[in-house]
C-alpha cells in the first residue's frame, strides 16, 4: 500500500512537472510571438529586418547565458550555472549541427513573420508534424503506422484549405508562407538533433542554449549581408531610439526564453510531444490573434485550422497507444523470459 502511494505520488510530480512545462512553453512562446510581430510590421517600429532580429536576440541571449556563467564561479551559492567551455573546438563540432538548425529555424520563423498574419502564422508552420514523420523514416529509418499516415494526410489537406482560404484575403504572402514551411522543417529537425546534442552537454539545457545562441551570432552574420538587410538597418530612422532598443533588447529576452524552454520541454517529454505541444499552442495563439487584430475569417478558414488541430489530436492519440502496445509487449516478453 505504502509503496503503490509513493509511486501514484511519483506519478502525480511528474505529470505536474510537465505540465509547467508545456504551459510556460506557451505562455513565453505566444508572448514573443507577438512581440516579434510588433517589431517587424506595426507603424511605431517596422523595422523590416528579420534576420538581424534574429541575430540581435542571439546576442542577448549569448550575453544572459555568459553572465550568469561567471556569476555562478563567483557567488556559486546563489547563482547556478553547468561549466563548459564554448570556443572547446570538439564541442564546437559537435554542437554545430544543432546550431545551423537552430539558425534556420528562428531566422525562417521570423522571416515567416514579417510576411504573415499572426493568425495565419500557425496554418504556415503546420507541417511540422508531417515533417517529423518524414525524417524518422530518412534518419532513423522507423516506418509510420498507416494511421499516422492519415493523419498526417489529414493535416496537409487542413494546410492547403488554409493557404488556399488566405490566398483569396489582401493579406496574403507566398513569401511567408514559403519560410513557414521550411520553419516547419527546421523545427523537426531541431527537435530530433535535440535529444541527441544534450548528450554531448550532460543534459545540461542551460549549456546548450549558451552554445547555440553564440554559434548562431556568427551563423547569422553572412545571412543578414545576403538577405539585403545592412542597408535596411543603416537607413532606419529609429536606429539610436532608446526606446527602439528597449524593445529590442525585450525580444532578446523572449528569444532567451523561447529558446531554454523549448530545449526544457523536449527534455521533459519528447520531440513528437513538443511538435505537438507547438501545434496546439498555436491554435490559442491564432484564436487570441484574430481577436486581438480584429481579424474577421471565413467559415472554411477556421475549418482549415480545425482540421490541422483535429489530424494532430489524433497523430498523437495513436501514437501513445502504440507506444503503450509496444510496452506492453516489451512487458510480455521479458516476464516470458
Amino acid at each position: 500500500m505504502y509503496k503503490n502511494l509513493e509511486e501514484h505520488n511519483r506519478l502525480v510530480n511528474k505529470y505536474l512537472k510537465i505540465f509547467f512545462v508545456v504551459a510556460l512553453y506557451w505562455c513565453t512562446s505566444i508572448l514573443t510571438v507577438f512581440v516579434n510581430k510588433h517589431l517587424l510590421s506595426s507603424d511605431t517600429v517596422n523595422l523590416g529586418a528579420p534576420l538581424f532580429m534574429s541575430w540581435f536576440q542571439c546576442v542577448v541571449s549569448t550575453v544572459i547565458c555568459f553572465l550568469m556563467s561567471r556569476l555562478s564561479r563567483r557567488y556559486p551559492s546563489v547563482f547556478t550555472f553547468p561549466e563548459g567551455n564554448p570556443l572547446d573546438i570538439d564541442t564546437f563540432r559537435k554542437i554545430l549541427p544543432l546550431s545551423v538548425l537552430y539558425t534556420l529555424m528562428i531566422g525562417a520563423n521570423n522571416l515567416s513573420l514579417a510576411y504573415v498574419t499572426v493568425a495565419f502564422y500557425y496554418i504556415g508552420r503546420s507541417l511540422t508534424t508531417v515533417f517529423s514523420v518524414v525524417l524518422t523514416y530518412v534518419i532513423l529509418r522507423q516506418r509510420t503506422s498507416f494511421q499516422c499516415l492519415l493523419c498526417c494526410g489529414a493535416i496537409v489537406i487542413g494546410f492547403w484549405l488554409g493557404v488556399d482560404q488566405e490566398s483569396l484575403t489582401e493579406v496574403f504572402s507566398w513569401r511567408g508562407t514559403v519560410f513557414g514551411v521550411l520553419s516547419s522543417l527546421a523545427l523537426a529537425m531541431f527537435s530530433i538533433q535535440t535529444k541527441k546534442s544534450l548528450g554531448h552537454v550532460n543534459q545540461e539545457v542551460w549549456l546548450l542554449s549558451y552554445y547555440n545562441n553564440l554559434y548562431s551570432t556568427l551563423l547569422f552574420l553572412p545571412l543578414i549581408i545576403i538577405n539585403g538587410e545592412l542597408e535596411t538597418i543603416i537607413t532606419y530612422p529609429h536606429l539610436w531610439a532608446p526606446w527602439f532598443w528597449a524593445a529590442m533588447t525585450l525580444s532578446g529576452v523572449c528569444g532567451f526564453a523561447i529558446g531554454f524552454v523549448t530545449a526544457l520541454e523536449i527534455k521533459v517529454t519528447s520531440p513528437l510531444t513538443h511538435n505537438i505541444s507547438g501545434t496546439a499552442k498555436a491554435c490559442a495563439q491564432t484564436v487570441i490573434a484574430t481577436q486581438y487584430y480584429h481579424d474577421v475569417r471565413s467559415a472554411l478558414w477556421w475549418t482549415s485550422n480545425a482540421v490541422v488541430l483535429v489530424a494532430s489530436a489524433a497523430y498523437t492519440r495513436v501514437k501513445q497507444l502504440e507506444m503503450l502496445r509496444q510496452h506492453q509487449q516489451r512487458n510480455a516478453a521479458t516476464q516470458k523470459a
